[in-house]
């Protein structure tokens, strides 16, 4: 019987039975392998490529849509390549996968602990009920769900230190590289010709998101028993999450239609507890799931940790959160009055839909700077360059810009090659500068708004795997970043991750991120702002 096989990967869906008809991305999202497939498998994106070790023989021949891409010998696009024999065994390697760069945050809270779950007279209690037998250990995970990331702390409750962390790619990145591409995986069948799918299908294909999350998170509580040489899965006894609305109401299994329609809101906003055996974790039985409150809109829990970790919502002054990422959040305000706005970024700052482009994993160039022609870089990890994170498409960018590369109307006269196999092209800094366009716009209208002017900033607290490396005069050339003192721009790192690591130790903390959600207004820019189009398009440019 012939197999395809990932060797990569070993886990027990890693091989599979050939079957013909299908395309090599149908096998990786059978095997549950982790592949960008940032346009969904229609082609239009080339991030979906695979090395094709053995078995050549058993695809169709490389499509038009193929040979439109910089392929090397033996790659091919997993969505175009289709199995159309039997014959012998296939061999496939992805080419963009590594390890990732584990953020934490910035800021080092000294909290009080007090944890939903403590141990008492060699008991486990929560609140005043015993739970179970004390067993050694009470740990919690917090998690951050991201759109393209997922990192994940385990957590001792009983000391609130963070033991070990887990990230990677989310999986569901097989199916397209933002949230809009998910919603319309469970709900279309055919995006061109507008069809539905049934709501058995719809539910089907909802559970297919959610379980590879699942499925993710369990394999990260594998991981963590391997390091700590034992099964730590009983020692589990909470899980702080959060999320965009999306993210979080898949990992539930709850309905996100709402979110892909006018006017895009989920049917409820408040913090959602679960157990064990609804989600399906394989941790202790008695534990609690938790997902935190969302803002409204495509603005959620991720959003409120950061305000939490910032302290804006305890301050006179007023600060300015940017959130970057697939879907770009910001806050504006202070204890007084909190409004914010979500921004449709796109997946450019996160290394998708840019050619060159890669998230922040080993290999990945960080930082890009031109001298005399000549591009010299930094890569995470110091390894060979297999593509460029936002960080450093945000110094191209600039460094464009500098040395005349680029006109102020952002064209360039031919692909600029960063290194012999990776090259930026004029489509490339289209999508860079919509993304930026996005982010700009959004921060401008929420100033408008609220009323308030740049000099009325006192912080501007920049979150995410982005924001940490991003070099702020560069981001401040293109745009992006509003231009003011530098030492008023603090990088508060994974401020999510911090904000469901505090809910997690401290009940007060948890409270306090809902009282948080519900007092943070959210704005439709587009709404708001009658010229909201030219707006976004005069953004676009230098």
């Amino acid at each position: 019987m012939a197999t395809v096989k990932f060797p990569q990967f070993k886990n027990d869906k890693s091989v599979l039975k050939v079957e013909k008809g299908l395309t090599l991305l149908d096998f990786a999202r059978m095997a549950e392998i982790q592949i960008s497939a940032d346009c969904n498998g229609t082609g239009i994106c080339g991030k979906c490529i695979v090395r094709v070790s053995e078995g050549e023989e058993n695809l169709n021949e490389l499509t038009l849509i193929e040979k439109s891409f910089n392929l090397k010998e033996k790659e091919r696009l997993a969505c175009q390549a289709k199995v159309i024999s039997d014959k012998s065994d296939i061999l496939l390697y992805i080419k963009n996968s590594g390890k990732y760069e584990i953020l934490q945050s910035k800021f080092d809270s000294q909290l009080s602990l007090s944890p939903s779950y403590f141990q008492k007279n060699g008991y486990v209690f929560k609140g005043e009920t015993m739970v179970d037998t004390f067993k050694g250990k009470i740990y919690g995970l917090a998690i951050d769900i991201g759109t393209t990331t997922i990192v994940i702390d385990l957590v001792d409750m009983e000391t609130g230190k963070v033991i070990k962390t887990y990230a990677n790619s989310n999986p569901q990145i097989s199916y397209g590289n933002d949230v809009i591409s998910r919603i319309e995986y469970t709900l279309v069948d055919n995006k061109s010709n507008g069809k539905y799918l049934s709501k058995k299908e719809q539910t089907t294909h909802l559970l297919t998101l959610k379980n590879l999350v699942v499925d993710f998170v369990n394999t990260s509580i594998k991981e963590f028993s391997k390091e700590e040489g034992k099964n730590i899965s009983q020692y589990i006894y909470q899980v702080v999450l959060v999320g965009n609305p999306t993210m979080r109401n898949i990992f539930f299994g709850l309905d996100i239609s709402s979110l892909g329609v006018i006017p895009y809101e989920a049917p409820d906003t408040s913090s959602i507890v679960s157990t064990p055996s609804q989600v399906g974790l394989d941790i202790n039985k008695v534990a609690t799931i938790y997902g935190g409150a969302l803002i409204g809109g495509h603005i959620g829990s991720d959003v409120v940790a950061d305000i939490l970790v910032s302290g804006m919502y305890n301050k006179d002054a007023l600060s300015l959160i940017i959130d970057i990422g697939t879907n770009g959040e910001i806050v504006l305000g202070n204890k007084k009055r909190m409004i914010s706005a979500s921004c449709a970024a796109g997946g450019a700052f996160e290394g998708a839909s840019v050619s060159c482009g890669l998230g922040g994993i080993e290999g990945a160039i960080k930082e890009i700077s031109i001298y005399d022609g000549r591009v010299g870089y930094t890569t995470i990890g110091n390894k060979k360059p297999v593509g460029v994170c936002g960080s450093g498409l945000i110094d191209l960018l600039a460094e464009f810009l500098d040395k005349n590369i680029m006109s102020k109307n952002a064209r360039i006269k031919k692909d600029f090659y960063i290194t012999e196999d990776l090259r930026l092209t004029q489509d490339d800094i289209f999508k860079l500068i919509t993304s930026k366009s996005a982010i700009k716009t959004g921060w401008e209208i929420l100033l408008d708004y609220y009323p308030a002017k740049l000099e009325d900033i006192d912080k501007i607290y920049l979150s995410g795997g982005f924001g940490n490396y991003v070099n702020i005069t560069n981001g401040k050339k293109i745009g992006l970043i509003p231009d003011v003192d530098e030492r008023k721009i603090i990088k508060i790192g994974n401020g999510s991750l911090q904000g469901a690591r505090e809910m997690l130790i401290s009940k007060e903390r948890l409270k306090l991120s809902e009282e948080i959600a519900s007092r943070v207004l959210h704005i439709k820019t587009n709404e708001i702002v009658k010229d909201f189009d030219y707006l976004l398009v005069s953004n676009m440019y230098f």
